[in-house]
């Protein structure tokens, strides 16, 4: 549904063009201090308007606490942050209503919840609900260096690897251009600094709770961990990471810093696969539920050219949620003040 994790546990709610989007979090330890300052950094990373390939609209995404923080600090108590949505244009989908875009939820949207769903600017399927995923990733990665005890250094950092096949990302990006169309991209993540034994074997592995949480983000396509798809072509005796010593460093990293559903020690690495954004001015064909008949259709409006570029401090956010959530289900969080 809306809410993932256990004791970090966070709830996220709105509408791409209601009065505003938000979170809920619960299981945040008293005592961090947080500011609007904290979250600006990351939520401008994650906004368009400005950067090449990314959407015209452009919101001020200025944190509004509502509950949790008491004289800068967290009090222990569920904290709710909104942000506003001021910068909507919603006729542009007025139009569209009976005509399901493809690639979008607008289809099984409309079948599942019997048309009352909100379904401006993609209602509550819109990836502006990732600026509340964002923020609570910015209180997420700020516990894991502010309450690391012994594990301090814990950082996490995602950048984008390729655009369209392209590592040349402004290569990638003019082929979109050129084409008139949307374009996808391939983004990685690397955690370091990170304890041995975080996570459980099976359903509750490191790379499980990684996977459910990285598939929460629009437009993920795909996930694979250290050598990932790769292993399939070697040898086990070439794929083993061999100890070094007694701290996990291993000679090599196929592993992606997880062995039997646990941290190693060693960096942990993934990548995703993002699809091209749906939202293209390309001519397609799609079904009026109206007239029952298949019609011409293009996508007009604001979208991202590549909604790859404002992945990487999303895929940063749902990572640290992932860490600090396991943090505290063992205990390994401890202040340091």
């Amino acid at each position: 549904m809306n809410s993932f994790g256990r004791i970090f546990r966070i709830n996220i709610f709105g509408e791409s063009h209601g009065e505003s989007v938000g979170l809920n979090l619960d299981g945040c330890p008293a005592g961090l201090p947080l500011s609007v300052d904290d979250f600006m950094e990351d939520i401008k990373r994650r906004q368009g308007g400005s950067g090449k390939g990314t959407t015209p609209r452009k919101e001020d995404d200025l944190p509004i606490f509502k509950s949790g923080l008491f004289n800068g600090v967290t009090t222990g108590a569920p904290i709710t942050i909104l942000f506003e949505n001021n910068n909507t244009r919603s006729g542009d989908y007025e139009k569209l209503r009976a005509v399901p875009r493809p690639g979008h939820a607008d289809f099984t949207a409309h079948t599942k919840f019997g048309g009352f769903e909100d379904y401006r600017g993609g209602g509550h399927f819109s990836g502006r609900l990732t600026v509340a995923v964002v923020a609570a990733g910015v209180i997420a990665k700020k516990l894991l260096k502010y309450y690391a005890g012994e594990y301090n250094g814990i950082n996490v950092v995602s950048n984008i690897l390729e655009i369209g096949g392209e590592t040349d990302i402004e290569r990638g990006l003019d082929k979109a251009i050129e084409a008139k169309d949307s374009i996808g991209g391939i983004v990685d993540c690397r955690v370091t600094g990170l304890p041995i034994g975080l996570g459980e074997h099976f359903f509750d592995s490191v790379e499980s709770l990684i996977s459910h949480a990285v598939f929460a983000i629009p437009a993920v396509r795909g996930i694979e961990f250290g050598t990932g798809f790769a292993a399939a072509k070697m040898f086990g005796v070439d794929h083993n990471d061999s100890i070094e010593n007694s701290s996990g460093k291993t000679t090599s990293n196929h592993a992606g810093g997880i062995v039997g559903g646990y941290t190693n020690g060693n960096e942990l690495v993934y990548r995703i696969a993002i699809k091209p954004t749906s939202s293209t001015p390309k001519e397609q064909q799609t079904w009026n539920w109206e007239t029952d008949k298949i019609e011409t259709f293009s996508v007009k409006g604001r979208h991202d050219l590549c909604i790859a570029l404002r992945v990487p401090v999303i895929l940063e956010a749902v990572t640290a949620i992932v860490l600090v959530d396991l943090m505290l289900l063992e205990q390994r969080i401890k202040r340091v003040l």
